[in-house]
């Protein structure tokens, strides 16, 4: 250079380095004119190592920045020669510690971009990392200055990123294309890359600087909007980092990502929507081409017209962009191809997008992230691929369902109901595929399919109505419904309501298998959740996936049964009966040994756990009836109660089992059965509840009235009068005879009215009424005794067997007055004196039990000790000896209605009772 250029670039003043820029760029025009490159080559080496690369010279750096401009300007075209050694000397100034020679290098790159143009790109990853730092400077003038810089560079990237090849590429192949002028431009490399790029952007999608980030959104918007670039291939590459945008702070970050990453789920799905049309067309052109081809064999030249407007090459292309009117529009497309004899391109047809990696990164964030923004957006992302790529997501189900279920009980309500959606079409996905493989199979082997209203048991499992009150009934309801459907099931073929994942488009390709086991794993530690709506969605899935798969999840030996049984004990009531119907759909599909463990356990858990019992009992129980076969479920807890050695829990247990078969209108059928004893099977039945519920007085009693086995059930109120009269036996009493007022025992005071046929009705009823202290039971059945008491006194039936019969013999089978209901028992049938003889041995096992732990004697003396004890006074002597104006006996407090009669003790019978125990006590005491 000139020595006068040299010192006015070397000046501090502005305008004498701009001055000296301009006679340096009239320099270099005219040695551009002479074809003095190497001249050129000189200059632009001088520029950069004497003046762009002088650190301690500021100035001197200044004046090499904006000779550079000038120069790339004088040059115009031909700076591509020179820009290798040009950028660089440029970029390494936008890292300096001064903020004028910061700002100089964007002013003097803008510049040489401005003349480069596409030239520019070959040092695209340079300049955009000396931008993205920019871009958080901290001096304004300087953040403008990138800013002017980064407009220009995007400018350049939209217009030429996609087919530029740098001019220095088409140089170095002149012979070649002199050689070849036919060879296509599309094997040359182009100057900007994405493979290239992506690393720097992985890189730097981890900085936390908010204008960083929206710098980078900016760009990764830009470069998504090329068509020929297609960045949504490499989306997996750089999601994760836009995820983490949305927790930023900063409002301008969050807006411009969530409209970047609703850009790139929409693109998404156009292209799922693209390929599917293309697909379906595709298909139904073959099928097309296949009718007319056979018909072109049939009718000769009218076959010839048709196949003209369907030409094999037609068959595979659209002419349409837009993937609504694919479909309806592909005959239209194929006529028009066929004329012309030209495929038209698609965009998006070929595009290849990795679904599982982002759904691997989408289900990471819904578990790793707290954001509710995160949470949301993953949830709306997750829930539109079961309409991208359903296939897909199955081998993410076990993780989903670890992570959407908790999401289920968010506090945000958008959270929650967004997790509810993710969860429906999850759970229709997964039964349409088993509606797929059931009408696969049916098809192959004539086997029934699922059941049709499951979906629709689904969709209310996991409703956002779940705190419904009736929602137990309702559901109770749906299954007994569908299990009569499966008994039904040789004509249950009727039309179903697809799911949303059936009317979507049929999947490309088969997917994999579900991990059941994996499954059942992750819901089964749901079951730990501290909010109710996840363990009844927990529950809820297993009811669906044990429905689909009994024979892979759940089994017998399967360690899930204890965590089921435990959860009997959740204080959700929706839970608990949700896990009582899947442990009842197990034992359907189970043999008869897991079954009568199912009840062995049940028991323990009742014995182990006596709130449980008390606050559940009656509620498992009847649920259990309702799935289950009633009798099936009476018979083996009878069984296994009668060989029972804790007689107290015995008791309990008895006297819970009794009040639901008297109460409860799941048992009705039951208690029918037990009335009619002339059947082999009702006896059977009568018999095997008689020795289980000899644990328990009062519910042996009530079970005889209710089996109209009244002369039976008066005998054992003989017996009664030699037991020790307990506060809970008299409770038990009062409870009956509130019972009795019931609609259950109906019949019985209607056959108050028949005492000729009913004689021993009357004695068991007085029975009753000898036992109670003077409460307000003993009124209610006094005043139920009195209305009818001329009937009983005119028509007392005589003794209908011979010879005295103690309260020890226990009567004859030809001893009771109902010859047409017990003849046939004589031979084989109810033995009822050994029954009696049962009663007796039990209730005096129960009381030496008792006694032993009252006491705490030891069980070898407890015979010995027995012996000295006195006998018991008559409990009606008793009853006479009171004085009938006593407080305890002459306070009248209200009835205990009969809805409260199971489980529920009456605080007027408990005081009464209690003043009569502390009566007799002091009596036995004096």
């Amino acid at each position: 250079m000139d020595a006068n250029i040299t010192k006015a670039l070397n000046d501090k003043l502005y305008d004498k380095r701009k001055s000296g820029a301009l006679e340096l760029e009239g320099l270099i025009r005219d040695a551009l004119a002479a074809a003095d490159h190497e001249r050129i080559q000189k200059i632009v080496h001088q520029l950069c190592h004497e003046y762009a690369y002088a650190v301690h010279q500021p100035h001197a750096r200044n004046g090499g920045l904006i000779g550079l401009a000038a120069a790339s300007i004088a040059l115009g075209p031909e700076v591509a020669r020179y820009l290798e050694e040009i950028v660089p000397p440029v970029l390494a100034c936008f890292s300096d510690q001064d903020a004028r020679v910061r700002y100089y290098a964007c002013e003097s790159m803008y510049n040489i971009a401005k003349v480069a143009k596409g030239e520019i790109l070959v040092y695209f990853n340079q300049v955009f990392d000396a931008l993205s730092k920019l871009a958080a400077d901290s001096e304004l003038s300087v953040k403008n200055g990138a800013e002017l810089l980064d407009r220009l560079i995007k400018d350049i990237v939209a217009e030429s990123a996609a087919s530029y090849v740098s001019v220095l590429h088409t140089h170095s192949d002149t012979a070649a294309d002199a050689a070849d002028e036919d060879e296509p431009s599309e094997d040359l490399p182009t100057a900007f890359s994405l493979q290239r790029f992506l690393p720097l952007l992985e890189q730097r999608i981890n900085v936390i600087n908010p204008f960083t980030r929206t710098f980078l959104v900016a760009w990764i918007t830009l470069l998504d909007a090329i068509p020929d670039l297609e960045l949504v291939t490499y989306l997996p590459r750089f999601l994760g980092g836009l995820f983490k945008f949305l927790s930023d702070p900063n409002t301008d970050v969050h807006t411009a990502t969530q409209v970047c990453l609703d850009r790139f789920l929409n693109e998404i799905k156009k292209i799922a929507r693209i390929k599917r049309g293309i697909a379906e067309s595709r298909k139904s052109a073959g099928d097309d081409g296949l009718n007319k081809s056979t018909s072109s064999f049939r009718s000769g030249a009218e076959a010839e017209s048709e196949t003209d407007s369907v030409a094999p090459h037609g068959r595979d292309s659209l002419d349409e962009k837009d993937s609504a009117s694919i479909v309806s529009q592909s005959s239209t497309a194929d006529e028009e191809k066929s004329s012309t004899g030209e495929e038209d391109y698609i965009p998006g047809q070929d595009v290849q997008i990795d679904y599982p990696k982002i759904l691997d990164i989408l289900v990471t964030f819904l578990s790793d992230s707290s954001d509710e923004v995160i949470q949301l957006t993953t949830l709306r992302w997750i829930d539109s691929f079961f309409e991208i790529c359903p296939e897909d997501i199955v081998p993410f189900v076990p993780r989903l369902l670890s992570h959407v279920l908790p999401t289920m009980s968010h506090e945000g309500d958008s959270v929650r109901q967004a997790a509810n959606r993710v969860n429906t079409s999850l759970m229709d996905y997964i039964m349409s595929l088993s509606d797929d493989n059931r009408r696969f199979d049916s098809a192959a082997s004539g086997q029934l399919q699922l059941p049709n209203s499951l979906s629709a048991l689904g969709k209310e499992l996991t409703g956002l109505e779940r705190r419904d009150s009736n929602l137990s009934s309702r559901l109770l309801k749906t299954v007994i419904r569908e299990q009569a459907a499966d008994t039904r099931s040789a004509d249950g073929k009727g039309t179903r309501t697809p799911t949303p994942a059936e009317e979507r488009a049929p999947s490309p390709r088969a997917g994999p298998e579900l991990d059941y086991q994996a499954a059942v794993n992750a819901l089964t530690l749901q079951f730990l959740n501290e909010h109710e709506a996840t363990r009844v969605a927990a529950i809820a899935w297993l009811i669906m996936l044990h429905r689909i798969a009994p024979s892979k999840i759940l089994s017998v030996e399967d360690g899930t049964f204890p965590a089921l049984l435990k959860t009997l004990s959740d204080p959700s009531e929706a839970v608990v009966t949700r896990d009582l119907l899947l442990l009842s759909q197990i034992s359907k599909n189970s043999d008869d040994s897991y079954f009568t463990s199912f009840m062995i356990n049940l028991l323990k858990l009742f014995c182990t756990d006596r709130r449980l019992l008390e606050t559940r009992g009656n509620l498992i129980i009847r649920q259990l009836c309702v799935t289950l076969s009633a009798e099936r479920i009476y018979r083996t807890m009878a069984d296994c109660l009668e060989k029972d050695e804790d007689v107290e829990f015995a008791s309990i247990m008895v006297q819970n089992l009794n009040n639901n078969l008297i109460t409860a209108p799941e048992l009705a059928d039951l208690r029918k059965r037990l009335r009619n004893l002339d059947s082999r099977d009702g006896q059977s039945f009568f018999v095997t509840l008689f020795k289980s519920w000899c644990h328990n007085a009062v519910a042996t009693f009530s079970l005889c009235l209710l089996a109209q086995a009244y002369e039976q059930a008066y005998h054992l109120l003989q017996i009664f009068a030699d037991l020790e009269m307990t506060v809970n036996m008299l409770i038990q009493i009062d409870k009956l005879v509130q019972l009795l007022e019931s609609p259950v025992f109906t019949y019985l005071r209607i056959q108050l009215l028949e005492p000729e046929k009913y004689p021993h009705l009357y004695k068991c009823l007085y029975g009753l009424l000898m036992l109670l202290p003077q409460s307000s039971a003993f009124a209610a059945l006094k005043n139920r005794l009195n209305s009818v008491s001329a009937i009983g006194y005119l028509h007392i039936a005589p003794r209908t067997y011979t010879g005295s019969v103690s309260s020890q013999q226990g009567p004859t089978a030809s001893g009771f007055e109902r010859s047409n209901r017990l003849k046939a028992r004589e031979d084989g049938g109810v033995k009822w004196v050994e029954l009696l003889e049962k009663f007796k041995t039990t209730q005096e096992k129960a009381r030496r039990a008792q006694r032993i732990a009252s006491l705490g004697e030891d069980v070898g003396l407890a015979p010995i000790q027995e012996k000295e004890k006195p006998s018991a006074p008559n409990t009606a002597a008793r009853g006479a000896n009171l004085r009938p104006n006593s407080p305890a006996l002459t306070a009248k407090p209200p009835p205990i209605p009969v809805a409260q009669a199971q489980g529920h003790k009456s605080k007027s019978s408990l005081s009464n009772l209690g003043r009569f125990a502390g009566g007799v006590a002091g009596r036995k005491r004096k």
